[in-house]
C-alpha cells in the first residue's frame, strides 16, 4: 500500500486502496506523503481521528523521520468559541436558565488562557449543551470581516496556520464546505495543494451529498428567530418590536414542522410535486406561506437598524437566504436530483443530486499550481478582510509564477469500500472510473481467532418477536461471558426494543451493565464500555445502531461478542435510496444486485469489524438472520466478510463463548 501511494504522490492521478483492518493504512499513506516535500491535506470522517492525526500519529512520524514539517489541525467554525458571540451570550434567555451563568463563567475564564479556541479542550461542556451555539458561530451568523473580534478570530488564526502549514490535516465535512464554497466563485476556506488524502473514504459520498445539496430547516428559522430578539433587544431595544417579529418567525416554523404530521424517531418523508407525501395539502401550502410572510416581516423590520450594527447585516442576510429556500421549496423538485423531509423533533427540507460524481470529477481533474509559497500572517489578514467568509482569494497575486499544468495526487482509503474487486460501490458514485484500485487484505488469522453464526431458531426478521428473541439470545450469551457484547441493530424501534428486553432480563445479580444509544452521550457509553469489568465494575452489554456500526474500536477482552439483528439492507421507503434505485433500473441494471446488495454487504462488513481489532482479539459475530444461509444472495455478503470460522449449531455457538470465557489469552483456536 506505501508503495502505491508514494507512486501517486510522484505521478499524480487517483489511488483506491481497500486496507483490511490491522494493516496499518495510515502509517501507510503518511509516510510517502510527508516524505515527498509536498503540500497535503489529509481529510478523516470525524474529529477525534482528526484529533489522533495530528495529536499522536504525525507527530510520532515527523519525529521519527527527522523532518522539519509543519502540521496544522483545521475543523469547521462550530468548533471554535467565537469571542463575539461569547461576550453577547450572558443577554440570550438561555443564560438564565440553571447553572448557565456558572457555565459561562467557566468559558470566559478558559477563553483568556486558550491559545487556539478549539472547544474540545473544554472539558465538561457537552456539544449537545444549550451553551455551545450560543458561544461559537456558523456560516449562517459569522459576521466575517465586520465582526469587531475579527482580529483575534480564534476561526481565523486556525486558517492562517492551516495556509502557512506543510500537511493540514481536516474532516470530510470541511473539505465539502471549503468545496461549496469555491463553487461560489468567491473565496476558498482550504489551501490548494497538489496531495489530497482521505481516511475513511466510505463516508465521501453521503457526506458530500448532504452539502452539496440545498436545505430548509426549522433549526435554521428558530436559531434565527433566537438571535434576532437577543440582538434586537440588546443593541435596538425599542426600535422595532423584536419580540413580535421573532415569536411570530418561531410560531410559523413549529406551525410548518406541525404540518408534517406525527412520526416517531426520525423519518424521512418522499417528495411529491411540491410537498411531502402523506401531508395535507392545505395545511402544508397555508404553513410555507406564512413562513414567508414572517421572514418578509422581518425582514422589512431588520431593514431599518442595519446601518446600527454588522449583526443586523447579516441577520438580514440569513433572511433572505431563508426567503429563497423558501420559494425553492414551495416549487418543482429538480428532476436531475432528489428532493425529501427528514422529519423528527425538527424538520429538514433537503433537495441534493444522487451522488458527487459530477462534482468530484471536475475536482480532480489537472489544475495549475502556484510555485509561491503559503501566504504570511499579513498578507492573509489583507485577503481575508476583502472576504465575509474568512477566506483567500481563488487567484494569484500578480507576482506569483504560474507553473505548467499538473496532475494533482489523490488517495481514497477504507476497510470497507466495496463487495467486488473493482470497488465500484464506492468508485461510481464518486465519480472516480479512472482511478487505480488496491485491495490489502487483512494480516489477522480470522478461522483462529473469529467465528459466525447464525441462529436458525430464531424467527424471521419481519416477524413481530424478532427483537424480543434476539434481546433472549443476547441476555444469555451476556450472562455466559459476564457482558463484553455488542448489540448491532438496523433501526432505532430494534434498538429500543432490544435494550428495553435486556434491562429488564440482566438485573443486579446477572453483574451485567446495560449501555443503550441514546440514554448518555456517545463518548460516555464507549468510555464505559472499553472499561468492562475492570475495577470491580460490571462488564458491559452496548446496544446500539447508526453510528456504532463503524468508528467504534475495542480492541482487547472488553468486546469478544457482536450480535447484528438482521442484514442491514436500506429502508425500501428512503427517497434517498428509491431514487438511486430508479436511476440504476433506468441504466438498465437491477436494482436489487447493483444497488441495495452492495449497500448492504458495506454495512455489513463495517459492522462486523467491530469484533476483531488486533492479533490478541479473540470472539463470535452472531447474525439474527436465516437468509444470510437460506437465501442465494446470502453467498455474496458472506464472501465479502473475513473468511471466520462456521458454527452451525446452537451447541457450537454455546462451546465458543463457554471457551471465550475460561481462555483469557491467546489460544491456537478457541
Amino acid at each position: 500500500m506505501a508503495m502505491a501511494v508514494s507512486q501517486t504522490v510522484q505521478e499524480g492521478g487517483q489511488l483506491v486502496v481497500e486496507a483490511g483492518t490491522g494493516v496499518g493504512k495510515t502509517y501507510a499513506y503518511l509516510v510517502p506523503v510527508l516524505l515527498s516535500g509536498q503540500r497535503a491535506l489529509v481529510s478523516t470522517a470525524t474529529k477525534a481521528l482528526q484529533d489522533q492525526l495530528f495529536s499522536r500519529d504525525i507527530p510520532r512520524l515527523v519525529e521519527v523521520l527527522g523532518l522539519p514539517i509543519r502540521v496544522a489541525l483545521l475543523k469547521g467554525r462550530s468548533n471554535y468559541l467565537c469571542l463575539h458571540r461569547m461576550e453577547q451570550a450572558r443577554h440570550s434567555p438561555e443564560a438564565a436558565e440553571p447553572g448557565a451563568q456558572r457555565a459561562l463563567a467557566k468559558i470566559e475564564t478558559w477563553s483568556q488562557a486558550t491559545r487556539t479556541g478549539d472547544m474540545a479542550e473544554l472539558t465538561g461542556l457537552d456539544e449537545r449543551s444549550s451553551l455551545w451555539p450560543l458561544v461559537t458561530s456558523t456560516r449562517d451568523n459569522c459576521l466575517g470581516s465586520s465582526c469587531p473580534r475579527f482580529k483575534a478570530c480564534h476561526v481565523m488564526l486556525a486558517r492562517k496556520e492551516a495556509m502557512a502549514a506543510d500537511v493540514v490535516v481536516i474532516n470530510h465535512h470541511l473539505f465539502f464546505a471549503d468545496m461549496a464554497v469555491r463553487e461560489s466563485g468567491v473565496a476558498e476556506l482550504l489551501p490548494t495543494v497538489r496531495v489530497t488524502v482521505f481516511d475513511e473514504a466510505h463516508q465521501l459520498n453521503e457526506i458530500g451529498v448532504n452539502f452539496l445539496g440545498k436545505q430548509l430547516s426549522t433549526v435554521q428559522l428558530l436559531e434565527l428567530s433566537r438571535d434576532v430578539l437577543a440582538t434586537g433587544l440588546q443593541l435596538a431595544r425599542g426600535l422595532v418590536d423584536w419580540q413580535l417579529l421573532s415569536g411570530q418567525l418561531e410560531k410559523a416554523s413549529r406551525d410548518l414542522r406541525l404540518a408534517a404530521g406525527m412520526h416517531r424517531g426520525s423519518v424521512r418523508l418522499r417528495w411529491t410535486q411540491s410537498l411531502p407525501e402523506g401531508v395535507d395539502a392545505s395545511e402544508w401550502t397555508g404553513a410555507m406561506q406564512t413562513l414567508s410572510q414572517s421572514l418578509q416581516l422581518l425582514e422589512a423590520g431588520l431593514e431599518m437598524v442595519t446601518e446600527l450594527a454588522p449583526d443586523f447585516q447579516r441577520l438580514s442576510d440569513r433572511t433572505r437566504e431563508l426567503l429563497q429556500a423558501v420559494a425553492l421549496f414551495s416549487s418543482l423538485p429538480d428532476p436531475e436530483g432528489v428532493r425529501w423531509a427528514e422529519v423528527t423533533a425538527q424538520l429538514r427540507l433537503v433537495e441534493s443530486p444522487l451522488d458527487i460524481a459530477d462534482a468530484f470529477s471536475a475536482l480532480t481533474q489537472p489544475i495549475a499550481l502556484p510555485t509561491a509559497s503559503a501566504p504570511t500572517n499579513e498578507e492573509a489578514d489583507a485577503a481575508s478582510e476583502q472576504d465575509q467568509v474568512h477566506a483567500w482569494p481563488l487567484e494569484p497575486s500578480a507576482e506569483t509564477h504560474q507553473e505548467p499544468v499538473v496532475q494533482r495526487a489523490w488517495v481514497f482509503t477504507s476497510a470497507t469500500l466495496g463487495d467486488d474487486h473493482t470497488l465500484r460501490w464506492f468508485t461510481q458514485p464518486c465519480g472516480l472510473s479512472s482511478a487505480t484500485v488496491l485491495q490489502v487484505s487483512s494480516p489477522f488469522d480470522y478461522a483462529r481467532q473469529a467465528a459466525l453464526y447464525v441462529p436458525e431458531h430464531l424467527p424471521k426478521p419481519g416477524d413481530p418477536g424478532h427483537a424480543v428473541q434476539v434481546a433472549h439470545l443476547a441476555a444469555e450469551s451476556a450472562r455466559l461471558l459476564g457482558g463484553r457484547t455488542l448489540v448491532l441493530t438496523t433501526t432505532l424501534n430494534a434498538m429500543r426494543t432490544i435494550g428495553e428486553q435486556l434491562q429488564s432480563q440482566l438485573d443486579a445479580s446477572a453483574n451485567v451493565e446495560v449501555l443503550v444509544q441514546g440514554q448518555s452521550p456517545k463518548r460516555r457509553l464507549m468510555e464505559r464500555f472499553r472499561e468492562g469489568a475492570s475495577g470491580g465494575r460490571a462488564g458491559c452489554v452496548l446496544v446500539a445502531s447508526a453510528s456504532f456500526w463503524e468508528g467504534f474500536d475495542v480492541p482487547g477482552d472488553a468486546l469478544q461478542l457482536v450480535i447484528i439483528d438482521k442484514l442491514p439492507f436500506p429502508p425500501p421507503g428512503d427517497p434517498l435510496f428509491e431514487a438511486r434505485s430508479q436511476r440504476v433500473t433506468r441504466e438498465g441494471r437491477s436494482a436489487f444486485s447493483d444497488h441495495a446488495l452492495p449497500e448492504a454487504a458495506v454495512a455489513l462488513k463495517q459492522g462486523a469489524g467491530r469484533l476483531i481489532r488486533s492479533e490478541a482479539d479473540r470472539g463470535v459475530l452472531v447474525v439474527c438472520d436465516k437468509r444470510l444461509t437460506s437465501m442465494s444472495y446470502g453467498r455474496r455478503l458472506i464472501r465479502g466478510l473475513p473468511e471466520m470460522r462456521r458454527l452451525n449449531s446452537n451447541e457450537e455457538f454455546q462451546a465458543a463463548l463457554l471457551q471465550l470465557t475460561t481462555d483469557a489469552t491467546n489460544s491456537t483456536t478457541f
